[in-house]
């Protein structure tokens, strides 16, 4: 633990940035934390933005009320952009010109949205969502809107789908691979995803990409496809794909890794970067995972992480890691789970199809490596034993 009074500095006022500094804290860390965070909301679960919030259901979900800051004695420095880091001096610089020097840093800047190439900055009724005020600002144009385009069907844009179909809007949701979440479940599974938008009344155009997003005085009318086809629309929504959020790291010397291996800011297997004293977490952080380095943008990856990085700068090397990987997705009225590791390319058994839920079986060379869900959350979790050990998937047929 340091003996300084510089602390720990923590970039990043989210999931993973508040996670570290909460474990920090019940690990017995007394010396100062700082959560530096561009928003000038209080950190709070970006996976509801594009649900909950979006249906209006809830408001911002905080990931912590409002006292337990002051009680855990961490100062949030909200609406402050980190602009530069210098490892040579244990520092880093806010867009105010302000240093704040640190004893560990622990970057967790998240992702941002990749734009639509080419569109103008400011389109009137397009809409990307990562922070709480996309979310809102899109839920506000929604009882004014009829048609709706989602420009991407990953799981941001299949989610949003779903969203905007229970508001009441006609949703077209353009997809250039044959199926959604294709690049993440495969087509085989894929297939069952697009069914069940289509059953919900979503326009679902797949193999085919956008050519234009049609706004000739500064506000979205249509968008125009490949194929020639124009879809009304009053809203947009763009969804394809995320960037990490490095560009505050120039001249820092701190390694990123290469886009073949996801990109982000390269770190071993514990979370430490090319600079000493520096950490990295969540879905910025490009972690070596059985010497293969490995860039994650799940909810529990970033909590472990999260809790190993703690426990690193503590001294301590025992932080409990969970063994398999999961994540899920609200989509309509079902939860589409994911446990363990999916390939597109892996070998797929659905085990369980009754026309809307399913149960599939993931393998490669003949051993389970992942088991996904619609609306099966009690099967899908029994099978976490199975992805613990090597387990052949015959043995589950």
């Amino acid at each position: 633990m340091s003996g300084s009074t510089a602390g720990v500095v923590i970039v990043g006022a989210g999931l993973g940035g508040i996670r570290v500094a909460e474990n920090l804290r019940n690990n017995g860390y007394t010396d100062p934390i700082t959560l530096v965070g561009a928003e000038t909301h209080p950190p709070y679960d970006r996976p509801p933005l594009s649900k909950s919030v979006l249906l209006g259901k809830d408001d911002r979900v905080d990931l912590k009320p409002a006292e337990f800051y002051d009680e855990a004695g961490i100062t949030l420095r909200l609406g402050s952009e980190v602009t530069a880091v210098s490892p040579s001096d244990k520092t880093i610089t806010l867009a105010s010109g302000e240093s704040i020097a640190y004893d560990h840093l622990v970057l967790a800047t998240g992702l941002e949205p990749r734009p639509f190439p080419g569109l103008a900055d400011r389109v009137e009724g397009v809409h990307m969502i990562r922070t709480y005020d996309d979310a809102v600002a899109l839920r506000e144009q929604i009882d004014s809107a009829t048609d709706a385009v989602v420009i991407g069907a990953g799981f941001i844009g299949c989610e949003v789908a779903a969203s905007l179909i229970a508001r009441g809007l006609k949703v077209a949701l353009v997809e250039p691979a044959p199926t959604p979440l294709a690049l993440a479940l495969g087509e085989e599974i894929g297939a069952l995803v697009a069914r069940l938008h289509t059953d919900n009344g979503v326009d679902l155009r797949t193999g085919v990409g956008v050519a234009e997003i049609v706004a000739p005085d500064g506000a979205v009318r249509a968008v125009t496809l490949d194929d020639g086809t124009e879809l009304p629309a009053d809203i947009v929504v763009v969804g394809i794909g995320s960037i990490p959020v490095t560009g505050f790291l120039e001249g820092s010397g701190i390694e990123l890794a290469d886009r073949a291996h996801g990109g982000g800011i390269a770190c071993d297997a514990t979370g430490r970067t090319s600079a000493a004293d520096v950490y990295a977490v969540g879905d910025v952080a490009n972690w070596l995972e059985d010497d293969t380095p490995r860039r994650v943008e799940h909810w529990n990856h970033t909590v472990d992480q999260a809790s190993v990085v703690a426990h690193q700068i503590i001294g301590d090397d025992d932080a409990v890691v969970s063994a398999v990987p999961y994540f899920w997705s609200d989509q309509f009225d079902l939860k589409i789970q994911v446990l363990g590791a999916p390939r597109p390319d892996d070998e797929v058994h659905v085990v369980d199809d009754d026309g809307k839920k399913f149960l599939a079986y993931y393998c490669r060379d003949g051993i389970l490596t992942a088991v996904v869900g619609a609306g099966k959350v009690g099967a899908v979790m029994r099978t976490r034993p199975k992805l613990q050990t090597p387990t052949p998937v015959a043995d589950l047929l």
